[in-house]
C-alpha cells in the first residue's frame, strides 16, 4: 500500500516560490521509490475560484511505493524539500494510507495499489481521514462551475469534524481541488450528505459537464505535525 505525503508551506516571497515551483518539478522527475509527485499552488479555501489563490502557501504531494523511508529520501526529493524549508515560516505535514479513490489525475490513477497488489479494504477503518479532490475544469463550463460553488464553502467550513480546508492546484485557473482533514469518515459522510449545497453541486457535476477529468480519493491520516496559517490542525 502506498505512503501518502502532502507538504505545505508559508512563505513571505512570492517570486522566489515561483520559481522553485518551475525548477522542483523537474528535479522530482525519475526520483527511486516516488510514483507521482506534484508541486501544488494553493487556495483560502473560501471561494474556490481564482480569486482564492493564496500567493504565500505552496503544497507538495507525493506517494510513495510501500517501504520507502520518507525520513531517508533519495537526495533529489530531500533537496527540493530542503529548499521550500529553508525559505518557509511555517510548515505542515501530513502522512497517509489511500483508502479509496475514483478517478483520474494527469490521466493516471495515483492512489490505486501497484501491480497485482490487492486493494485496501478501508471500511472498518474509523481513525482521522483526509478527503482530496481534484479536477481539470472544461474552459467553457468553467465560469458555470465557480458560480455554483460559493454556497457550499459556509457549509463546509462549519462542519462538524472539520480540522482544515485547503484549496489546492497546480495552477489557479482550470486545474484545482481541495484537500480537508477531518476527525473521521463518519464526519466526512455526515457532510457530504447533511449538506444541501453539496448534495446540489454532486447531482449537476454530471449534466453540467463541469470536468474534463475528475479524482476523489479518501486516506487514512498516520500523522500530522507542524502548522498551517498559524494553526496545528
Amino acid at each position: 500500500m502506498s505512503v501518502v505525503e502532502l507538504r505545505l508551506w508559508g512563505t513571505d516571497r512570492t517570486g522566489p516560490a515561483l520559481l522553485r515551483m518551475a525548477t522542483g518539478r523537474r528535479r522530482l522527475r525519475g526520483v527511486p521509490g516516488l510514483s507521482f509527485a506534484k508541486l501544488l499552488g494553493t487556495g483560502h479555501g473560501r471561494t474556490f475560484t481564482p480569486g482564492d489563490a493564496d500567493p504565500h502557501h505552496w503544497g507538495l504531494l507525493s506517494v510513495w511505493d510501500d517501504g520507502t523511508d520518507l525520513d531517508a529520501t533519495p537526495s533529489a526529493h530531500r533537496d527540493v524539500v530542503a529548499a521550500w524549508t529553508a525559505a518557509s515560516h511555517e510548515q505542515l505535514v501530513v502522512r497517509m494510507r489511500p483508502l479509496a479513490s475514483r478517478g483520474r489525475w494527469s490521466g493516471r490513477e495515483p492512489f490505486a495499489p501497484a501491480g497485482d497488489a490487492p486493494a485496501y479494504d478501508g471500511s472498518a477503518y474509523d481513525g482521522p481521514v483526509a478527503v482530496l479532490t481534484r479536477a481539470r475544469l472544461r474552459p467553457s463550463r468553467a465560469v458555470s462551475f465557480w458560480r455554483a460553488v460559493p454556497p457550499v464553502v459556509p457549509d463546509l467550513h462549519d462542519a462538524a469534524g472539520l480540522r482544515l480546508a485547503v484549496g489546492i492546484g497546480e495552477a489557479p485557473v482550470a486545474l484545482q481541488g481541495t484537500f480537508s482533514l477531518w476527525d473521521s469518515p463518519a464526519d466526512v459522510v455526515r457532510y457530504a450528505h447533511g449538506s444541501a449545497a453539496h448534495r446540489d453541486v454532486v447531482r449537476r457535476t454530471r449534466p453540467e459537464r463541469w470536468y474534463a477529468e475528475e479524482l476523489f480519493a479518501r486516506l487514512a491520516v498516520t500523522s500530522v505535525t507542524g502548522t498551517h496559517r498559524g494553526v496545528a490542525p
